[in-house]
């Protein structure tokens, strides 16, 4: 039997509407993992049909962790000023501000890393084989993996979200979008870190970032 709170638990974790959650979990009898997988889908495919709109409106945002010692500024676009100006888009662009002081990336998406860096890390990847002993007709297979473990590192897109690791950032927006009804897209951003480049101790910064988050 569906309930009104499964319906609603399915609304607050995937932002769809009340009919597209019953009816999800009607399809899956009930089977809230399910359900959110459908939706996801559905949600990723209204993504992709705004994917190539033009995004020339949003806001630039910033945030200051605790005690001044990280500070992000974050440039997150939408195609309206309406859309813009709504608490949902702020309050995404506010968490992926976070998210750029916790996870620390380089780059939007993989599109954007240098072909002489992903050449340099294949070089290492594939050093790091062959020191492993592992033979040649492998050892292809092995940097492909573990360039693909260095994008999802060093790619805000395709990093773990920091509130909720079981998805990525990518899904993060495609949600946002199917949500709000418009492209929304992460056009640039900068994390400074104080006494960067100086010998420090060490800081678990994406843990502290969480014990904000959750205050």
């Amino acid at each position: 039997m569906i309930t009104a709170a499964m319906v609603k638990e399915l609304r607050e974790r995937t932002g769809a509407g009340m009919l597209d959650c019953k009816k999800a979990l009607e399809k899956t009898e009930g089977d809230m993992e399910k359900a959110i997988d459908q939706l996801r889908e559905k949600g990723l495919a209204a993504a992709a049909k705004k994917a190539g709109r033009i995004t020339a409106e949003g806001i630039v945002d910033s945030y200051i962790h605790m005690g001044g010692r990280i500070g992000v500024l974050i440039e997150v676009n939408c195609e309206t000023d309406f859309v813009a100006k709504t608490d949902d888009f702020k309050n995404l662009t506010k968490n992926l501000a976070m998210q750029v002081a916790a996870s620390s990336p380089q780059y939007v998406k993989r599109e954007d890393v240098p072909e002489e860096v992903i050449e340099h890390e294949k070089q290492i990847f594939r050093q790091q084989a062959l020191n492993e002993g592992k033979p040649e007709k492998i050892i292809e297979k092995m940097v492909e993996g573990r360039l693909e473990k260095f994008y999802k590192e060093v790619c805000i897109l395709e990093q773990p979200y920091i509130r909720d690791p079981e998805k990525t950032v990518k899904d993060i927006l495609a949600e946002a979008i199917a949500k709000l009804g418009e492209n929304i897209s992460i056009r640039r951003f900068t994390r400074y870190e104080k006494g960067e480049g100086l010998q420090k101790r060490e800081d678990n910064f994406a843990d502290e970032v969480m014990k904000q988050i959750n205050q």
